[in-house]
């Protein structure tokens, strides 16, 4: 390895939005560094300009912030690594482990349909030619005949390839720039990276950079290739499964912790454990217990597994998010100026929800304007007998000095019996004055929430 310490990377190419596969590699990465005191970097890989856009770069970072998986130091930039590249190729010509090919991308084709054909590897016919021709020409990668190249996988074990089966691949377009092959060993060697951790969609990658490591006399990485995420079909995962990206999953009302949570119990284990926080999975985290197996994606589970972190996270944050995601949709006037009473009331609600979108369903009986307007079902409860009842329970509610959800609780039962009725004859008109049948917790609980001057007017408007 280059260092004893471990460096880890996660290195998109930015044609696209953070895939939640990506997201996940970037986790493994991130853990695996925190695991062992080491460090997390980024690589954005944008050699390919005419995919590369700014908008998806920005969008691999907004999503790895928001995931809480930022680098530890400022991320590089393949694009302005290219002199690197270079040398890096000029010196394979040097040390022979490549060599100039001057065939036109015609005559290459060519060459390489007929060495298929042929069932051997495509080998152009300037490799051992002493001579220099005329015009552009690319810089090809010696590939070794004989052999066999092994990968030492964390993951998946020891693989073989026969190394009779690799064509020569370019290194060096003709206009001088580099290919990804190149780029990524030679970005990895000089970021000092010890191990690669990426899809297994890799793994014959990491046959071909391994031949240049060697071609170059570097020590290689560590490497681990993970299995991709499938669709609950058991298919490679792609668009018609669902929201790909990272920024979907953020805007189902997910967060980051419990997406963090979710993508780490895809492929990864320990013991039975399904919850964790940060800090306990980095004290365990490690390669070997990453299953060999492709998992799928399941957005139930992913919801139950965010319904735990919902529980556990501050209220104050968590309406905080909820007034952000009101506001984003114009689903509430102001709802900033009820924030008071979305923090008192998140205890009884976040049970109640698995995402931030759930949540902000629940509070929508805090933003209802006066006079609710009750309708279909729900407003049968509200019969004369009903109405007058809830007359006399204002009055009572109304002589409370206590106006806690436990002491609204007992109030409500109280009079139940004072009335001799069963406690549904209360409850059931009273949710309706209350909420017009919105989503809303125990009635106590929305009292509470509502407060006095609220829940007294929002009767007495219906009587």
């Amino acid at each position: 390895m280059p260092s004893e310490t471990v460096v880890t990377r996660f290195a998109p190419s930015p044609t696209g939005f953070l895939h939640i596969g990506g997201a996940r590699t970037a986790l493994f990465n991130w853990l695996f560094a925190r695991a062992n005191n080491g460090k997390f970097l980024i690589r954005i890989e944008d050699t390919d300009r005419a995919r590369s856009t700014q908008a998806a770069v920005d969008a691999i970072h907004e999503g790895l912030d928001w995931l809480g998986l930022s680098p530890d130091e400022d991320p590089v930039y393949q694009s302005k690594q290219q002199d690197r590249h270079t040398e890096a190729a000029y010196e394979l010509l040097e040390r022979g482990g490549a060599y100039r090919c001057y065939l036109t991308p015609e005559e290459a084709d060519a060459e390489r349909a007929r060495a298929h054909e042929a069932g051997h590897a495509f080998r152009s016919p300037w490799r051992d030619r002493k001579d220099t021709g005329e015009g552009s020409f690319v810089v090809r990668f010696r590939a070794p005949d004989d052999g066999e190249t092994v990968i030492h996988d964390e993951v998946q074990g020891e693989v073989r390839f026969a190394n009779k089966t690799f064509d020569d691949l370019v290194l060096l377009r003709a206009d001088g720039t580099p290919t990804y092959m190149l780029a990524v060993v030679v970005d990895d060697h000089d970021m000092g990276i010890t191990h690669v951790i990426r899809g297994d969609d890799h793994l014959v990658n990491a046959a071909r950079q391994s031949q240049i490591y060697d071609a170059l006399g570097w020590g290689k990485p560590v490497f681990a290739h993970v299995p991709l995420i499938h669709g609950d079909d058991g298919a490679k995962l792609s668009k018609r499964h669902g929201a790909l990206g990272v920024e979907a999953y953020r805007d189902m009302g997910m967060l980051p912790e419990g997406l963090r949570n979710y993508l780490l119990r895809l492929g990864w284990s320990h013991g039975d454990q399904e919850i964790f926080t940060d800090d306990e999975v980095i004290k365990v985290f490690a390669l070997d217990a990453i299953n060999k197996a492709a998992p799928r994606l399941d957005l139930e589970k992913m919801a139950s597994v965010n319904a735990h972190h919902l529980r556990d996270a501050d209220d104050a944050r968590l309406a905080d998010l909820v007034i952000a995601r009101l506001e984003s949709e114009g689903a509430a006037k102001k709802p900033a100026q009820k924030r008071d009473q979305l923090i008192a009331a998140m205890p009884a609600l976040k049970p109640r929800a698995k995402t931030i979108n759930e949540l902000a369903d629940q509070t929508a009986f805090l933003f209802a304007s006066r006079p609710l307007e009750i309708t279909g079902k729900i407003a049968k409860s509200l019969n004369d007998d009903a109405t007058e009842r809830l007359n006399r329970l204002k009055d009572a509610l109304g002589a409370l000095d206590d106006w806690s959800a436990p002491a609204l609780g007992d109030a409500l039962k109280a009079f139940a019996e004072e009335e001799g009725v069963g406690f549904g004859k209360v409850g059931a008109p009273l949710r309706a004055v209350l909420t017009a049948g919105a989503p809303a917790p125990d009635l106590s609980d929305t009292l509470a929430a509502l407060g006095r001057d609220e829940s007294l007017g929002r009767i007495s408007d219906q009587i």
